[in-house]
């Protein structure tokens, strides 16, 4: 995912760099549009599962708190790794999203629809 977030980025970035027409802005908007759409899918997925794993982790260590055994601390230590793996990954992907509404921003600065240039260059 991390991968495809940064390919799109380049090749949103490279076709700024160059002088577009209004239509080809049109045109490049509204693919970009249409990718960050699914990438909001995408991270809200994402959330739903970070959130149910931190929820069956916090049901794990109170679990184990309870009721000490091995299997309840060895549970408890995965979900734990699971759950920071997902952390990362969701921290890549909402900062990568942030960043493609700053493309938007720039497509809108370039047709004039915003009159302050909002992303940094």
């Amino acid at each position: 995912m991390w991968k495809y977030l940064n390919r799109h980025e380049k090749f949103m970035n490279e076709k700024l760099s160059g002088d577009l027409s209004v239509e080809e802005l049109i045109e490049l908007r509204n693919y970009h549009e249409n990718q960050i759409g699914y990438m909001q899918h995408e991270r809200f997925i994402h959330l739903i599962v970070t959130l149910f794993i931190a929820l069956f982790l916090m049901l794990a260590l109170g679990f184990s708190m309870v009721i000490r055994t091995f299997t309840g601390t060895a549970l408890s230590l995965i979900l734990l790794v699971l759950e920071s793996a997902y952390l990362i990954h969701y921290f890549h992907l909402e900062n990568g999203v942030q960043r493609w509404y700053g493309i938007s921003n720039e497509i809108d600065y370039r047709l004039g629809k915003v009159d302050i240039k909002l992303r940094k260059s």
